[in-house]
């Protein structure tokens, strides 16, 4: 079976939906605090999938991830090891890593999306909303046809809530612009109703460039995205249900954020099977 780990504590919130999309697509679902994980009580290397959920994790202080990023890269193991040292490994043998929101912050924060150079450092920064306020709204996100995370197979445009107040993706600088182009590190961008890529506020809520809502890495096995699709699993989470039930647009399950996560879940059962 597939064993997806969840990470919670210190202001992560959004574990339980996590584990609940994952519970659905058919995977076992294991939530930890962090620190089980950092004192040994818990094997990384066990686990298929390793998530980083939405939430608040220390408070936004500093910068948002910022803190729990620090924690991933100088904190030192049970084993003497830091986290981020076992993250790579666990990157080399195969494994998926998923941050959303908060979590996709705390990859941006740890050099792990997109990581066009192999040697994670920063190379992109999420900051506050183009409209200093925090967006708590539903958008639509087209997503890349030729983008290399199997999380997102099959999707082409996703109606998805986001609650963030740092969410607008900035690149360092031009060279690392063209190299997320050319590598199609662009995993999903917002986009309008028709599914035509905007940098238009609200559809685009917070200004990113490239309207870029999430990332992946030159291998695919690390996705992120501001958004939240753990929170549309079922058409009922959706705010206009009642209208698209009336009018007999219930979407399929593929249609929802249950997808992103029966995606990954089905391509790990076909590897090993």
């Amino acid at each position: 079976m597939v064993k997806s780990l969840i990470l919670t504590g210190f202001g992560i919130n959004c574990e339980t939906e996590t584990g609940a999309a994952y519970k659905n697509a058919g995977a076992e679902v294991t939530i930890i605090h962090f620190n089980e994980l950092m004192n040994g009580t818990y094997n990384l290397h066990d686990f298929d999938i390793l998530n980083f959920p939405g939430g608040f994790s220390f408070g936004d202080d500093i910068a948002s991830g910022k803190v729990m990023s620090n924690k991933v890269k100088y904190k030192k193991m049970q084993n003497g090891n830091t986290f981020i040292d076992e993250i790579r490994k666990f990157i080399d043998n195969g494994k998926f890593i998923l941050g959303i929101c908060n979590g996709f912050q705390i990859l941006v924060q740890l050099g792990l999306l997109p990581n066009i150079n192999r040697n994670f450092e920063p190379e992109t920064a999420l900051v506050a909303n183009n409209s200093n306020k925090y967006e708590d709204r539903w958008v639509y996100c087209k997503i890349n046809p030729d983008t290399k995370t199997p999380f997102l197979k099959n999707i082409d445009l996703l109606p998805v809530p986001v609650r963030h107040g740092e969410g607008k993706l900035i690149i360092k600088d031009e060279k690392t612009r063209n190299k997320i182009i050319e590598n199609n590190l662009i995993a999903l961008q917002y986009a309008d109703k028709n599914g035509n890529i905007t940098d238009e506020y609200p559809a685009n809520p917070n200004g990113s460039e490239l309207a870029i809502a999430g990332l992946t890495d030159t291998t695919g096995q690390i996705f992120g995205l501001m958004p939240h699709p753990e929170a549309y699993l079922s058409f009922y989470n959706n705010p206009q249900w009642a209208k698209m039930k009336r009018e007999g647009n219930k979407p399929e399950r593929q249609f929802t954020g249950q997808a992103v996560f029966d995606n990954i879940v089905n391509e790990l059962k076909e590897k090993s099977s």
